[in-house]
């Protein structure tokens, strides 16, 4: 079976750039739209992972091969911040992760409690912001699983990730991390033995899920962010003067790039070195030096 395992709809919430965050959407496509493209594109089961906000089931509740997820924004006792992919939820845990995400410690323990499945995702991206070396301390010990293929990051950022999960021994997950029609389904899950939603999901969490699809590059993203200004204009005609703004959109995504791949290779090299700090033998070296 396979499952795209990071897909966003309209219910993603209002853009975080700050000239942007007021009259943009994270993302513009119809949760049915995205469940049929999913089936087109030959996904056995369909799940959409929205920030923070389940409100997508409401589209989709319906469908027999549909469970909900959802992507959850996190702060890390280090203060930083991280996008955890929540996946086969109920609309009351939903309550309750939005209650405990300010607080790692208590979400992790209450996710565990509930014997939910879930994911960091893109943690060698600044999409989220900075990162602490005790970020990647918190990623081996608490995460049962790491997102080691995500459609919109890049190869590097992806390679890094995978060496993460094999080298802590976690599970690896892919999606697309659509915002975009045009991307929705290009990478994914699969769990080659699985015939129904437990079966995939366990075996995921067993670690016999493989990812599968597209990495990132500079030209999906422009693609999709030219997508998303053009919804929003479409949207919200008196935005169209903002939209015009595309003619820098080569531009910004180049420079993204550049941050992004200097981002994962500054973080990549940190995470070996506290490797090595440490030895075999996790927690032997204090923190402190490695941050040094």
């Amino acid at each position: 079976m396979r499952c795209d395992l990071h897909v966003h709809t309209r219910h993603s919430g209002m853009c975080t750039i700050p000239v942007l965050r007021r009259v943009c959407r994270e993302s513009y496509n119809d949760p049915l739209a995205v469940y049929e493209k999913l089936k087109r594109l030959g996904m056995d089961l369909v799940t959409v992972t929205d920030h923070d906000s389940i409100d997508a089931a409401e589209a989709l509740r319906s469908k027999p091969d549909f469970f909900l997820s959802e992507e959850v924004t996190c702060k890390l006792p280090s203060g930083t911040e991280m996008h955890i992919g929540v996946y086969d939820i109920t609309e009351r845990d939903h309550v309750e992760l939005q209650g405990r995400r300010h607080d790692f410690e208590s979400l992790a323990h209450w996710m565990d409690g509930r014997g939910l499945f879930f994911s960091a995702n893109h943690v060698f991206s600044s999409l989220t912001g900075r990162r602490t070396p005790e970020d990647f301390l918190l990623f081996e010990s608490d995460f049962p699983a790491i997102e080691t293929r995500n459609g919109h990051m890049l190869g590097c950022a992806n390679r890094n990730a995978a060496g993460l999960a094999d080298w802590a021994g976690l599970a690896e997950v892919g999606g697309s991390d659509a915002h975009a029609m045009g991307s929705v389904g290009c990478t994914y899950t699969v769990a080659p033995r699985a015939r129904s939603k437990q079966e995939f999901l366990h075996a995921v969490r067993l670690g016999q899920g493989r990812v599968r699809g597209e990495t990132g590059g500079v030209w999906k993203l422009m693609r999709d962010v030219l997508s998303i200004g053009r919804s929003m204009a479409i949207e919200n005609p008196w935005t169209a003067p903002v939209a015009a703004l595309g003619v820098a959109v080569p531009a910004v995504i180049l420079g993204n790039y550049i941050i992004e791949s200097v981002f994962a290779r500054w973080w990549m090299a940190r995470y070996l070195r506290l490797r090595a700090l440490r030895g075999a033998g996790r927690g032997a070296t204090p923190i402190a030096e490695v941050a040094a």
